[in-house]
């Protein structure tokens, strides 16, 4: 007898995943977990989107996604990778966004990513505040942080460096 897990149960599974390289956030927060499915006979599709095509973090996160669903007995699982729309910073969470600066990684500014399709309205960004002492004379150090998504800053105020997630 095959026993079907609730759609809200297996997202909920997934969702408590935490991202391998932010791990104070999980990919719910990011907005990298697109979707679950449970079909008829309890095979479970979890989709998710990379924050950029090529992340080294998506093999770990399948990895983690498969065991967190193994722990609560179920082993059906299969995770989907799309590249298709793009993630967007627009689609972290005020959660992750919270948690991001509490981390230390001064999130983007919601709507940074707006104008993708060409009919929105481009935003701009005058300054990134710091996550440290809440500053907005911060100066960008390298396009280059961490990770390929963020870029690496530093407060002129506290001269405390940061990452800052890019605006995609």
């Amino acid at each position: 007898m095959v026993t079907t897990l609730a759609r809200q149960d297996a997202w909920t599974i997934a969702a408590g995943v935490a991202d391998p390289e932010i791990p104070v956030v999980s990919i719910e927060d990011l907005g990298i977990l697109r979707e679950v499915r449970v079909g008829p006979d309890g095979h479970v599709q979890v989709v998710i989107t990379p924050t950029y095509s090529g992340c080294p973090a998506m093999e770990a996160i399948r990895a983690d996604v498969l065991a967190a669903f193994e722990r609560a007995g179920h082993t059906d699982v299969e995770v989907q990778l799309v590249l298709a729309p793009a993630w967007t910073t627009d689609w972290i969470t005020e959660t992750g966004r919270r948690r991001l600066e509490e981390f230390g990684i001064a999130p983007p500014v919601r709507g940074a990513a707006a104008g993708r399709e060409g009919s929105a309205p481009v935003s701009l960004t005058l300054a990134v505040r710091c996550p440290q002492c809440g500053s907005p004379e911060t100066r960008e150090l390298s396009h280059f942080g961490s990770t390929a998504c963020k870029s690496l800053w530093v407060c002129t105020a506290c001269k405390e460096p940061f990452d800052h997630f890019k605006p995609l």
